[in-house]
């Protein structure tokens, strides 16, 4: 919530981590949290792997399936001929064709079955992609395969029908590597998640009534109850301080460097480290509603998204679906005119395998994981991955004023009363007992003026907002308001004009005590501008984005702020449904990129073709946002952009890795070259589809993240 805009109606947000006794706005996160114990105790068996056409198969014992297979793949490659020859070690004796046969049956049902599952569902919905086109490779491998056993083996044909067990139990094997790799690497993408559950300790130090201490698991750790930290600890939970003070270290949680002095009524959070103070804190967040729990499920909701890429990696898997069986019946009609069914049928069946995509499937989800990695890293939650894609299509980027370019922490510079009965203390004492309980950033500086000049202000009562208006209370049986100057505006009411002006021009945000029709005063608070907002701005600029700022301030000060920071295009005095309308209009012209607080900004970040939440909070609002930034630091931002391009052009380059090695390959093996006497064998095909495999792993992994300091 911005300087005036909580003068309009808008939900108290603390800038500073503290959204407590506002239920109506709170996050709900029952459907995102995850007890970090849970986290903690995931392994391989417990993933999904996305099938394409964003049905999630559960792999189950993926890892099983590899070490069996791979061990069910060597006399299978011992007995069995490589592409037609017999090797020097091969094992030949009577019914060794027989076994092998056995064996591939069982590699084919069993380590082929996650491929076969997903053929199936993408079949069902009539989207033939990645696992159609794999299972159809391995498919016609096994048949020809159990065919040839059989006519050479009943029927003694001649010549001799080669096999393809050899290449069948090669790529089974070689396939469910590599999708226990990239499972591996998509939960190294999630180790951000594995690290923050293992921030946390096992015990907390409860602090009793009597002030008894007592150490409890922490899974019996509860909301409301104290606890004591002491110096070097990991703190167990989300809390606020209520004695003693120290410096946090919370560079594992935010990405913050430096540490961060906490001291009475500061919010902290579950998994950073205490310093060399010792303090005691009131729980507000457990395992399964703490910070971190937030910041596991968000990384599992990105791990889990479905980004346009990945469609486009499975439109392309359909479409060599449907060209290598177009390429495998034409070649098959050819070569049966041009020769005969013994040359035929083994030219179309290594079409059919050769078809096998491994390096398409993963050439966007390593690129992803890596980049989820990389991001989480840095304080970067990236919730819809399709962000990324739309980062090269953007035109402007709206951005709000107070927590984003400025730090949100405002100080009383002005206090003037403006009736005759009220002195500048009584002004004072009325606003803070109007913002008791309040937590955002204006209602702490009045909060902190008042403390500051020894003030008693006892809690109004009756306090409601009113949407476009202010806030409102009951003190004595009066009822008061703390408006702005829109207010004032739009009730008719007298104030001073020039100087509204000439505090506002000062880069002031101006609150206004009011009862009835009457003005008894006002306070004007100051914020600063952060150091990285204009270096943001340029970085904006220089990458062809045009840089817009959205407030719900005054002019005046919006205007000051943005010629400080270098924006030219200024709109002020803005309700959320204003920002909205703002976002859809820019939409008009090109993709728009919005940076909020993720409260108030929701419907707006919501719209955005990316939508960005900068300024972490326990209570962080990630339902509307794409994008989280942990810590707020524009420079972030910078880093986001450039992590995204670079993801963008990775993936970009893993499919045509992945790709053109099927474009190349399927003619090969159809015979386009034959008359020159070329033949592409299947096993080539498998080798050069593990080669493809490999350079697509090392591509990805070759991703790495600028450093904007």
């Amino acid at each position: 919530m911005k300087a005036s805009e909580r003068h309009l109606g808008m939900t108290h947000m603390n800038m500073q981590h503290d959204m407590k006794g506002m239920d109506h706005h709170q996050m709900a996160t029952d459907d995102h949290t995850m007890d970090h114990q849970d986290m903690s105790k995931m392994d391989m068996s417990d993933m999904d792997m996305d099938m394409g056409d964003g049905h999630m198969m559960h792999m189950g014992n993926l890892k099983r399936k590899f070490w069996v297979s791979l061990i069910l793949t060597i006399p299978v490659i011992l007995m069995s001929p490589m592409m037609g020859m017999t090797l020097p070690f091969q094992l030949v004796f009577p019914g060794s064709d027989w076994l092998v046969a056995i064996l591939g049956t069982i590699l084919f049902f069993y380590g082929g079955a996650p491929f076969i599952s997903g053929a199936k569902a993408e079949l069902q919905m009539k989207r033939p992609a990645m696992m159609t086109l794999i299972s159809m490779g391995i498919g016609v491998a096994y048949i020809y395969s159990i065919y040839a056993v059989i006519a050479n083996n009943l029927f003694h044909v001649t010549p001799t029908v080669n096999n393809f067990f050899w290449e069948l139990s090669t790529l089974i094997v070689i396939m469910l590597l590599g999708h226990w790799i990239e499972m591996n690497t998509i939960m190294n993408a999630g180790s951000a998640v594995d690290a923050l559950g293992k921030l946390l300790p096992q015990e907390a130090h409860v602090v009793d009534d009597n002030g008894n201490v007592t150490d409890v698991k922490l899974s019996e750790l509860q909301v409301g109850q104290t606890v004591s930290i002491r110096a070097g600890e990991q703190i167990p939970a989300d809390a606020t301080i209520l004695t003693g003070s120290s410096a946090v270290n919370e560079s594992l949680v935010t990405g913050e460097s430096k540490a961060v002095r906490k001291t009475v009524g500061d919010a902290i959070i579950g998994g950073s480290v205490n310093g060399t103070g010792t303090f005691t804190a009131k729980v507000t967040g457990t395992g399964d509603s703490g910070y971190l729990a937030q910041v596991m499920a968000l990384i599992k909701d990105a791990k889990n998204a479905k980004s346009k890429s990945e469609n486009l990696a499975d439109r392309v898997a359909g479409w060599l679906f449907y060209a290598a069986l177009f390429a495998g019946i034409l070649a098959f009609i050819v070569w049966l005119t041009v020769a005969n069914l013994a040359v035929a049928l083994p030219v179309a069946v290594a079409v059919f395998v050769i078809a096998c995509p491994h390096a398409l499937g993963l050439a966007v989800p390593l690129v992803v994981s890596r980049s989820t990695a990389l991001a989480a890293q840095n304080g970067l939650l990236i919730r819809n991955r399709t962000a990324t894609e739309q980062v090269n299509q953007l035109k402007y980027a709206l951005m709000d004023k107070t927590g984003t370019l400025t730090r949100g922490e405002f100080k009383v510079n002005h206090l003037i009363s403006l009736d005759d009965q009220h002195s500048e203390a009584d002004v004072l004492t009325l606003m803070a007992s109007l913002e008791t309980g309040s937590s955002h950033p204006l209602a702490t500086g009045i909060l902190t003026a008042a403390k500051e000049k020894k003030l008693v202000a006892e809690a109004a009562t009756d306090t409601h907002q009113e949407t476009g208006l202010g806030q409102f209370g009951t003190i004595a049986g009066t009822t008061y308001g703390v408006v702005s100057v829109n207010y004032l505006e739009q009730k008719h009411l007298d104030y001073d004009h020039d100087q509204f002006t000439s505090l506002a021009s000062e880069g002031n945000s101006i609150s206004y005590l009011v009862t009835g029709d009457q003005v008894l005063g006002l306070v004007a608070q100051g914020d600063q501008i952060k150091p990285a907002a204009a270096k943001l701005v340029a970085s904006l600029k220089k990458q062809g984005i045009t840089p817009v700022m959205l407030t719900g301030d005054n002019q005046e000060t919006a205007t000051k702020v943005a010629a400080a920071v270098g924006i030219d295009d200024v709109q002020a005095r803005l309700l959320p449904e204003d920002k909205e309308r703002l976002v859809k209009q820019y939409q008009t012209k090109g993709k728009v990129l919005f940076i909020g607080d993720g409260v108030n900004d929701a419907p707006s970040l919501a719209r955005a073709d990316i939508g960005m939440a900068i300024g972490s909070g326990t209570d962080v609002a990630i339902e509307s946002a794409d994008i989280i930034l942990v810590s707020s630091d524009p420079a972030d931002v910078i880093q986001f952009l450039d992590l995204a391009r670079a993801t963008h052009r990775k993936m970009t380059e893993n499919l045509w890795w992945g790709a053109g090695y099927n474009l190349i390959a399927i003619p090969l093996a159809a015979g386009v070259l034959a008359p020159i006497g070329f033949m592409l064998d299947p096993m080539v095909g498998a080798i050069i589809m593990s080669l493809s495999t490999v350079i697509v792993a090392i591509n990805a992994m070759t991703l790495k993240i600028k450093d904007v300091a």
